[in-house]
């Protein structure tokens, strides 16, 4: 499937989910607004709306402690236009011997500087995400 790779924020989407993989904080940090909101929902320990770049980065931390490390995402697909940028993704972990393996949306909205304002993600089974996650 074509993306629309020439997008910028096609172009910055890809640049952080790397940063992310590769353990890049520095570079996640600079590709998130100060005042970001990050949203994730369900009913679990991760679910809550993250407020500034600090608490991003303790959910994170506290996903990563979840998964002893195992979380990873692999994108499939970036669609952006000016106003937002959706990100489609292979979620995989291990917790308590169980395998995660799942699909799902991400969306951002960027600020006036490209920055990452707003982050929504959501679940192909949120039931199932409650489930591995709590």
């Amino acid at each position: 499937m074509a993306t629309t790779a020439q997008h910028a924020n096609v172009q910055q989407a890809r640049r952080g989910y790397e940063a992310f993989r590769t353990g890049d904080m520095a570079t996640v940090s600079e590709l998130l607004a100060d005042d970001v909101a990050w949203h994730v929902g369900g009913n679990n320990p991760l679910t809550g709306d993250y407020k500034g770049k600090d608490a991003v980065f303790g959910f994170f931390g506290k996903l990563m402690e979840l998964t002893g490390g195992t979380f990873k995402l692999e994108v499939h697909d970036i669609l952006a236009n000016d106003e937002h940028t959706i990100i489609l993704v292979h979620e995989t972990a291990a917790r308590n011997s169980k395998k995660w393996d799942s699909k799902a949306v991400h969306i951002t909205h960027p600020d006036s500087e490209g920055r990452i304002k707003e982050f929504w993600a959501f679940q192909e089974n949120s039931t199932a995400a409650d489930e591995f996650f709590g």
